[in-house]
Protein backbone atom coordinates (compact mmCIF):
# COMPACT_ATOMS: atom_id res chain seq x y z
CA UNK A 1 0.00 0.00 0.00
CA UNK A 2 0.98 3.16 -1.06
CA UNK A 3 0.93 6.50 1.36
CA UNK A 4 2.15 9.60 1.35
CA UNK A 5 2.56 12.20 4.26
CA UNK A 6 1.68 15.77 3.94
CA UNK A 7 2.75 18.97 5.83
CA UNK A 8 2.25 22.70 6.15
CA UNK A 9 5.09 24.96 5.48
CA UNK A 10 6.07 27.58 7.87
CA UNK A 11 7.78 31.24 7.13
CA UNK A 12 9.05 31.90 10.55
CA UNK A 13 9.14 30.55 14.02
CA UNK A 14 5.91 31.82 14.95
CA UNK A 15 2.96 29.53 15.72
CA UNK A 16 0.17 28.89 17.85
CA UNK A 17 2.17 27.70 20.79
CA UNK A 18 4.80 30.33 20.90
CA UNK A 19 2.29 33.00 20.06
CA UNK A 20 5.18 35.34 18.43
CA UNK A 21 2.64 36.89 16.18
CA UNK A 22 5.32 37.30 13.38
CA UNK A 23 4.56 37.58 9.58
CA UNK A 24 7.41 38.60 7.79
CA UNK A 25 9.50 35.86 5.63
CA UNK A 26 12.49 34.51 8.07
CA UNK A 27 14.29 33.00 4.90
CA UNK A 28 16.53 31.19 6.71
CA UNK A 29 14.25 29.37 8.42
CA UNK A 30 12.15 29.31 5.76
CA UNK A 31 15.21 26.80 4.04
CA UNK A 32 15.67 25.17 7.50
CA UNK A 33 12.31 24.34 7.71
CA UNK A 34 11.78 22.80 4.29
CA UNK A 35 14.41 20.62 4.28
CA UNK A 36 13.17 19.10 7.71
CA UNK A 37 9.84 18.73 6.17
CA UNK A 38 12.26 16.83 3.50
CA UNK A 39 14.67 15.01 5.40
CA UNK A 40 11.88 13.67 8.10
CA UNK A 41 10.48 11.53 5.10
CA UNK A 42 7.03 14.43 3.94
CA UNK A 43 6.41 14.16 0.77
CA UNK A 44 4.16 17.02 0.12
CA UNK A 45 4.16 20.53 2.09
CA UNK A 46 0.78 23.06 1.84
CA UNK A 47 1.26 25.87 1.37
CA UNK A 48 -1.41 27.79 2.77
CA UNK A 49 -3.56 30.98 1.57
CA UNK A 50 -5.30 33.41 3.36
CA UNK A 51 -6.48 36.71 2.83
CA UNK A 52 -3.91 38.41 4.90
CA UNK A 53 -0.64 36.23 3.73
CA UNK A 54 1.86 35.61 1.28
CA UNK A 55 1.59 34.51 -1.87
CA UNK A 56 1.97 31.22 -2.34
CA UNK A 57 2.99 30.63 -5.69
CA UNK A 58 6.28 32.38 -4.61
CA UNK A 59 6.60 30.35 -1.52
CA UNK A 60 5.94 27.31 -2.96
CA UNK A 61 8.92 28.09 -5.39
CA UNK A 62 11.42 28.94 -2.82
CA UNK A 63 9.94 25.63 -0.94
CA UNK A 64 11.26 23.92 -4.05
CA UNK A 65 14.45 25.18 -4.97
CA UNK A 66 15.54 24.29 -1.40
CA UNK A 67 14.23 20.66 -1.57
CA UNK A 68 14.83 17.99 -4.27
CA UNK A 69 11.68 15.95 -3.52
CA UNK A 70 9.01 17.14 -1.89
CA UNK A 71 6.07 18.26 -3.61
CA UNK A 72 4.40 21.78 -2.68
CA UNK A 73 0.24 21.64 -2.63
CA UNK A 74 -0.55 25.29 -3.39
CA UNK A 75 -3.61 26.64 -2.01
CA UNK A 76 -5.66 27.63 -4.49
CA UNK A 77 -8.88 30.45 -4.69
CA UNK A 78 -10.65 30.73 -7.81
CA UNK A 79 -11.84 34.86 -6.69
CA UNK A 80 -8.53 35.90 -6.71
CA UNK A 81 -6.71 34.64 -10.24
CA UNK A 82 -7.75 34.59 -13.40
CA UNK A 83 -7.84 30.64 -14.46
CA UNK A 84 -5.60 31.22 -17.85
CA UNK A 85 -2.97 32.66 -15.67
CA UNK A 86 -3.23 30.09 -12.96
CA UNK A 87 -2.86 27.37 -15.31
CA UNK A 88 0.80 28.98 -16.57
CA UNK A 89 1.78 29.86 -12.94
CA UNK A 90 1.31 26.14 -11.80
CA UNK A 91 2.62 24.70 -14.89
CA UNK A 92 6.10 27.19 -14.58
CA UNK A 93 6.19 26.16 -10.83
CA UNK A 94 5.91 22.28 -12.37
CA UNK A 95 9.16 23.40 -14.52
CA UNK A 96 11.02 24.96 -12.25
CA UNK A 97 10.50 21.44 -9.52
CA UNK A 98 10.69 19.10 -12.27
CA UNK A 99 7.23 18.04 -11.62
CA UNK A 100 6.45 18.63 -8.82
CA UNK A 101 3.65 20.78 -8.31
CA UNK A 102 0.23 20.15 -6.65
CA UNK A 103 -2.84 22.30 -6.58
CA UNK A 104 -5.61 22.74 -4.11
CA UNK A 105 -8.74 24.20 -4.40
CA UNK A 106 -11.02 26.68 -1.74
CA UNK A 107 -14.00 27.57 -2.77
CA UNK A 108 -13.95 29.67 0.39
CA UNK A 109 -15.83 28.52 3.72
CA UNK A 110 -16.00 32.00 5.38
CA UNK A 111 -18.32 34.89 3.32
CA UNK A 112 -16.54 37.32 5.49
CA UNK A 113 -12.80 35.80 4.38
CA UNK A 114 -14.06 35.86 0.42
CA UNK A 115 -15.39 39.36 0.94
CA UNK A 116 -12.16 40.52 2.16
CA UNK A 117 -11.03 40.14 -1.51
CA UNK A 118 -14.04 41.26 -3.22
CA UNK A 119 -15.74 37.70 -4.20
CA UNK A 120 -19.34 37.96 -3.51
CA UNK A 121 -20.85 34.80 -4.70
CA UNK A 122 -22.61 32.11 -2.40
CA UNK A 123 -21.42 28.85 -1.51
CA UNK A 124 -23.25 27.13 -4.37
CA UNK A 125 -21.91 29.63 -7.24
CA UNK A 126 -18.34 29.42 -5.79
CA UNK A 127 -18.51 25.60 -6.05
CA UNK A 128 -19.62 25.83 -9.37
CA UNK A 129 -16.73 28.51 -10.48
CA UNK A 130 -14.75 26.21 -9.02
CA UNK A 131 -16.01 23.31 -10.97
CA UNK A 132 -15.45 25.72 -14.06
CA UNK A 133 -11.93 26.66 -13.34
CA UNK A 134 -10.83 23.23 -12.86
CA UNK A 135 -12.33 22.29 -16.36
CA UNK A 136 -10.03 25.09 -17.76
CA UNK A 137 -7.14 24.18 -16.35
CA UNK A 138 -7.32 20.94 -17.43
CA UNK A 139 -7.74 22.45 -21.23
CA UNK A 140 -4.91 24.75 -20.93
CA UNK A 141 -2.67 22.36 -20.03
CA UNK A 142 -3.55 19.70 -22.92
CA UNK A 143 -4.87 22.00 -25.56
CA UNK A 144 -2.04 22.75 -28.14
CA UNK A 145 -3.93 25.43 -30.56
CA UNK A 146 -5.86 28.39 -29.24
CA UNK A 147 -9.36 27.40 -27.99
CA UNK A 148 -12.25 30.34 -26.96
CA UNK A 149 -14.00 29.71 -23.55
CA UNK A 150 -17.48 30.77 -23.08
CA UNK A 151 -18.69 29.74 -19.60
CA UNK A 152 -20.79 31.49 -16.69
CA UNK A 153 -17.99 32.51 -15.00
CA UNK A 154 -14.95 32.82 -17.47
CA UNK A 155 -15.02 34.12 -20.79
CA UNK A 156 -11.70 34.28 -23.35
CA UNK A 157 -11.06 33.63 -26.84
CA UNK A 158 -8.09 32.43 -28.98
CA UNK A 159 -6.09 31.11 -26.29
CA UNK A 160 -3.39 28.69 -25.47
CA UNK A 161 -0.33 27.95 -23.29
CA UNK A 162 2.88 27.02 -24.38
CA UNK A 163 4.05 26.81 -20.39
CA UNK A 164 3.50 22.82 -20.12
CA UNK A 165 3.46 20.54 -17.73
CA UNK A 166 6.40 18.49 -16.80
CA UNK A 167 4.46 15.47 -16.82
CA UNK A 168 1.38 16.66 -18.99
CA UNK A 169 -0.72 17.79 -16.08
CA UNK A 170 -1.09 18.43 -12.56
CA UNK A 171 -2.50 16.88 -9.56
CA UNK A 172 -5.51 18.86 -8.27
CA UNK A 173 -6.73 18.73 -5.22
CA UNK A 174 -10.36 19.61 -4.04
CA UNK A 175 -11.73 19.49 0.06
CA UNK A 176 -14.87 19.63 1.95
CA UNK A 177 -17.48 18.23 3.86
CA UNK A 178 -20.97 19.38 1.43
CA UNK A 179 -22.73 17.80 -0.96
CA UNK A 180 -21.47 20.46 -3.31
CA UNK A 181 -17.87 19.54 -2.51
CA UNK A 182 -18.51 15.75 -3.00
CA UNK A 183 -19.65 16.65 -6.04
CA UNK A 184 -16.95 18.65 -7.89
CA UNK A 185 -14.62 17.21 -6.07
CA UNK A 186 -15.69 13.72 -7.26
CA UNK A 187 -15.94 14.29 -10.18
CA UNK A 188 -13.12 16.24 -10.86
CA UNK A 189 -10.68 15.51 -8.05
CA UNK A 190 -7.27 13.43 -8.46
CA UNK A 191 -7.10 14.10 -4.59
CA UNK A 192 -10.28 15.11 -2.08
CA UNK A 193 -9.16 16.39 1.37
CA UNK A 194 -10.95 15.85 4.30
CA UNK A 195 -10.55 16.79 8.10
CA UNK A 196 -9.01 14.61 11.01
CA UNK A 197 -13.15 13.42 11.95
CA UNK A 198 -14.05 9.83 13.60
CA UNK A 199 -13.10 6.26 11.37
CA UNK A 200 -17.18 6.45 11.16
CA UNK A 201 -17.94 9.62 9.62
CA UNK A 202 -14.58 9.63 7.77
CA UNK A 203 -15.76 6.16 5.85
CA UNK A 204 -19.20 8.20 5.42
CA UNK A 205 -17.27 10.72 3.63
CA UNK A 206 -15.02 8.64 0.96
CA UNK A 207 -18.38 6.59 0.48
CA UNK A 208 -19.75 10.30 -0.25
CA UNK A 209 -17.18 11.52 -2.83
CA UNK A 210 -16.54 8.02 -4.21
CA UNK A 211 -20.29 7.59 -5.04
CA UNK A 212 -20.45 10.93 -6.94
CA UNK A 213 -17.60 10.26 -8.64
CA UNK A 214 -19.17 6.78 -10.02
CA UNK A 215 -21.80 9.15 -11.14
CA UNK A 216 -20.01 11.16 -13.16
CA UNK A 217 -18.98 8.50 -14.80
CA UNK A 218 -15.43 7.64 -13.32
CA UNK A 219 -13.90 4.59 -13.14
CA UNK A 220 -11.74 5.85 -10.30
CA UNK A 221 -12.14 7.58 -7.31
CA UNK A 222 -9.90 10.58 -5.44
CA UNK A 223 -7.18 9.72 -3.45
CA UNK A 224 -8.35 10.38 0.25
CA UNK A 225 -6.24 12.90 2.10
CA UNK A 226 -7.47 13.41 5.84
CA UNK A 227 -5.71 15.49 8.11
CA UNK A 228 -4.86 15.71 11.78
CA UNK A 229 -3.03 17.94 14.53
CA UNK A 230 -1.05 15.34 16.22
CA UNK A 231 0.00 16.05 20.23
CA UNK A 232 2.98 13.04 20.59
CA UNK A 233 5.61 12.03 23.19
CA UNK A 234 7.24 8.96 24.51
CA UNK A 235 4.83 8.18 26.86
CA UNK A 236 1.09 8.42 27.15
CA UNK A 237 1.02 10.21 30.61
CA UNK A 238 3.75 13.13 28.64
CA UNK A 239 1.47 13.31 25.78
CA UNK A 240 -1.60 13.89 27.59
CA UNK A 241 -0.07 16.12 30.07
CA UNK A 242 1.33 18.15 26.73
CA UNK A 243 -1.71 18.26 25.05
CA UNK A 244 -3.59 19.85 27.97
CA UNK A 245 -0.93 22.46 27.96
CA UNK A 246 -1.71 22.98 24.09
CA UNK A 247 -5.02 23.62 24.61
CA UNK A 248 -4.85 26.12 27.76
CA UNK A 249 -2.47 28.02 25.00
CA UNK A 250 -4.99 27.55 21.92
CA UNK A 251 -8.03 28.97 25.24
CA UNK A 252 -6.16 31.91 25.85
CA UNK A 253 -5.12 30.43 29.45
CA UNK A 254 -1.90 31.55 29.59
CA UNK A 255 0.42 34.69 29.66
CA UNK A 256 1.72 36.55 26.37
CA UNK A 257 0.81 38.21 23.52
CA UNK A 258 -2.36 37.34 21.47
CA UNK A 259 -2.36 33.55 19.57
CA UNK A 260 -2.19 33.89 15.54
CA UNK A 261 -5.81 32.09 15.64
CA UNK A 262 -6.71 35.42 17.55
CA UNK A 263 -5.00 37.27 14.94
CA UNK A 264 -5.56 35.75 11.38
CA UNK A 265 -7.55 32.61 11.87
CA UNK A 266 -11.48 34.02 13.62
CA UNK A 267 -12.59 34.26 9.93
CA UNK A 268 -16.11 33.15 11.47
CA UNK A 269 -17.59 35.75 13.49
CA UNK A 270 -20.26 36.43 16.17
CA UNK A 271 -22.53 33.72 14.31
CA UNK A 272 -20.24 30.95 14.16
CA UNK A 273 -19.07 28.98 11.39
CA UNK A 274 -20.53 28.70 7.92
CA UNK A 275 -18.76 26.24 6.42
CA UNK A 276 -20.06 22.03 6.44
CA UNK A 277 -16.75 21.09 7.66
CA UNK A 278 -16.10 23.42 10.55
CA UNK A 279 -19.94 22.70 11.80
CA UNK A 280 -19.36 18.53 11.54
CA UNK A 281 -16.02 19.35 13.63
CA UNK A 282 -18.23 21.29 16.33
CA UNK A 283 -20.56 18.94 16.51
CA UNK A 284 -18.15 16.13 16.47
CA UNK A 285 -16.67 17.71 19.62
CA UNK A 286 -20.28 18.22 21.37
CA UNK A 287 -20.50 14.71 21.53
CA UNK A 288 -17.13 13.52 23.49
CA UNK A 289 -13.52 14.52 23.77
CA UNK A 290 -12.03 11.34 22.84
CA UNK A 291 -13.06 9.39 20.06
CA UNK A 292 -11.60 5.88 18.68
CA UNK A 293 -8.02 5.08 19.49
CA UNK A 294 -6.70 9.01 20.00
CA UNK A 295 -9.07 11.73 18.07
CA UNK A 296 -9.24 14.44 20.42
CA UNK A 297 -11.79 17.22 19.83
CA UNK A 298 -11.64 19.96 22.39
CA UNK A 299 -8.85 21.96 20.44
CA UNK A 300 -11.34 22.10 17.66
CA UNK A 301 -13.39 23.86 20.18
CA UNK A 302 -11.06 26.11 21.32
CA UNK A 303 -9.87 27.09 18.10
CA UNK A 304 -13.86 27.56 16.51
CA UNK A 305 -12.82 24.59 14.03
CA UNK A 306 -11.26 27.40 11.60
CA UNK A 307 -9.57 24.85 10.11
CA UNK A 308 -8.54 21.30 10.37
CA UNK A 309 -7.83 21.45 14.49
CA UNK A 310 -8.56 18.07 15.69
CA UNK A 311 -5.63 16.23 17.46
CA UNK A 312 -3.96 12.70 17.31
CA UNK A 313 -2.80 12.57 21.29
CA UNK A 314 -0.87 9.58 22.67
CA UNK A 315 2.45 7.74 22.45
CA UNK A 316 4.21 7.59 19.20
CA UNK A 317 3.22 3.95 18.83
CA UNK A 318 -0.66 4.95 19.80
CA UNK A 319 -0.87 7.75 17.36
CA UNK A 320 1.02 5.50 14.44
CA UNK A 321 -1.43 2.79 15.26
CA UNK A 322 -4.23 5.99 14.89
CA UNK A 323 -2.99 6.81 12.13
CA UNK A 324 -3.23 3.02 10.47
CA UNK A 325 -7.11 3.05 11.26
CA UNK A 326 -7.76 5.44 8.63
CA UNK A 327 -5.09 3.56 6.43
CA UNK A 328 -7.05 0.93 7.01
CA UNK A 329 -10.15 2.99 6.15
CA UNK A 330 -8.66 4.00 2.81
CA UNK A 331 -6.59 7.18 3.31
CA UNK A 332 -3.96 7.33 0.63
CA UNK A 333 -2.96 11.05 1.84
CA UNK A 334 -1.70 12.10 5.86
CA UNK A 335 -1.74 15.06 6.67
CA UNK A 336 0.34 15.65 10.36
CA UNK A 337 1.31 19.30 11.66
CA UNK A 338 1.57 20.27 15.05
CA UNK A 339 0.56 23.28 17.13
CA UNK A 340 4.18 23.85 18.03
CA UNK A 341 5.41 23.54 14.02
CA UNK A 342 9.06 23.00 13.62
CA UNK A 343 9.39 20.84 16.87
CA UNK A 344 6.59 18.87 15.77
CA UNK A 345 8.10 18.45 12.83
CA UNK A 346 10.93 16.73 13.43
CA UNK A 347 9.54 14.44 16.04
CA UNK A 348 6.94 12.98 13.02
CA UNK A 349 10.01 12.72 10.93
CA UNK A 350 11.58 11.18 13.55
CA UNK A 351 9.16 8.83 15.45
CA UNK A 352 5.84 9.04 13.86
CA UNK A 353 6.55 8.52 10.21
CA UNK A 354 9.28 5.59 10.68
CA UNK A 355 6.63 3.76 12.69
CA UNK A 356 3.87 3.90 10.26
CA UNK A 357 6.04 3.35 7.19
CA UNK A 358 7.52 0.37 9.41
CA UNK A 359 4.26 -1.27 9.87
CA UNK A 360 3.19 -1.18 6.36
CA UNK A 361 6.53 -2.40 4.92
CA UNK A 362 6.18 -5.48 7.96
CA UNK A 363 2.27 -6.07 6.39
CA UNK A 364 3.86 -6.33 2.88
CA UNK A 365 6.31 -8.39 3.62
CA UNK A 366 4.31 -10.85 5.90
CA UNK A 367 0.64 -10.53 5.12
CA UNK A 368 -0.02 -9.58 9.14
CA UNK A 369 -0.10 -7.27 11.21
CA UNK A 370 1.90 -6.02 14.35
CA UNK A 371 5.27 -4.11 14.22
CA UNK A 372 3.20 -1.49 15.74
CA UNK A 373 2.03 -1.88 19.31
CA UNK A 374 -1.48 -1.44 19.98
CA UNK A 375 -1.85 0.31 23.23
CA UNK A 376 -4.97 1.53 24.92
CA UNK A 377 -5.25 4.98 24.15
CA UNK A 378 -7.10 5.55 27.66
CA UNK A 379 -4.27 4.22 29.48
CA UNK A 380 -2.20 6.51 31.37
CA UNK A 381 -4.22 9.67 29.91
CA UNK A 382 -5.80 10.86 33.03
CA UNK A 383 -9.00 12.03 30.55
CA UNK A 384 -12.27 11.93 31.66
CA UNK A 385 -14.66 11.91 28.55
CA UNK A 386 -17.21 14.24 28.82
Amino acid sequence: MSVEFISAINVNPANEINRLGRFDIDVPYLKRYSRILEDGGFDYTLVPYGSPGHDPFSIATAVTQYTERIKPIVALRPNTLYPTVAAKALATLDQLSEGRAVVHFIAGGSDREQLREGDTLDKVGRYERQEEYIRILRRVWSETEPFDHDGKYYQFKDFVSRVRPVNGTIPVSVGGSSDEAYRVGGALGDIFGLWGEPLAETAQQIARFSEQARLAGRTDVPRTWVTFRPIIAPTEELAWEKAHRTLDVLKGNTGGGKSLWSQVKNWNGPEGPANVGSQRLLEIASRKDLHDRALWTPTATATGAAGASTALVGSYETVAAAILDYIDLGADLISIRGYDNLNDAVDYGRYLIPLVRQELAHREATGERGAVVQQDPLENSGLVNS
